[in-house]
């Protein structure tokens, strides 16, 4: 667990409402899809926490969620793209354990990025990784 602080974030990203999908730059794409998140986590993730308002946030994991719970999306449930899912269920069922990343607020756990892995982590039975970024205060 991690406590980062955003300033002079874009605010693009508000904890108070359902946020839509970032787009993410390559190499955290790659970190996320491959499991390999390297630390401290504020550090790797900065290009998606500066989208978020300035503030205190707390980020865990990589880790598996602990029970299967409901994860509100923030782009098209479920993804259009069969493909993508079905390269995430290849690389799951071949040992890798690709990242979501989950905004967590006393109202929701929102999917910011990897609404494919969480669909190929369920097609497989799996509890999906997630990373959650929760804002403090």
């Amino acid at each position: 667990m991690e406590q980062v602080t955003v300033d002079g974030g874009t605010g693009v990203i508000d904890t108070t409402s359902v946020p839509v999908q970032p787009e993410l730059p390559q190499s955290l794409r790659i970190a996320l899809a491959t499991g390999q998140m390297r630390r401290p986590l504020g550090d790797t993730l900065r290009p998606l926490l500066d989208l978020f308002a300035d503030g205190e946030y707390q980020v865990t994991g990589p880790e598996r969620l602990d029970q299967d719970r409901y994860l509100t999306p923030s782009a098209d449930w479920p993804p259009a793209d069969e493909s993508r899912v079905g390269y995430y269920r290849t690389a799951i069922k071949s040992g890798y354990r690709p990242v979501a990343v989950v905004l967590e607020t006393t109202d929701a756990a929102v999917i910011l990025d990897g609404h494919h892995k969480i669909a190929a982590y369920r097609a497989e039975a799996i509890l999906p990784h997630l990373l959650i970024i929760s804002p403090l205060g």
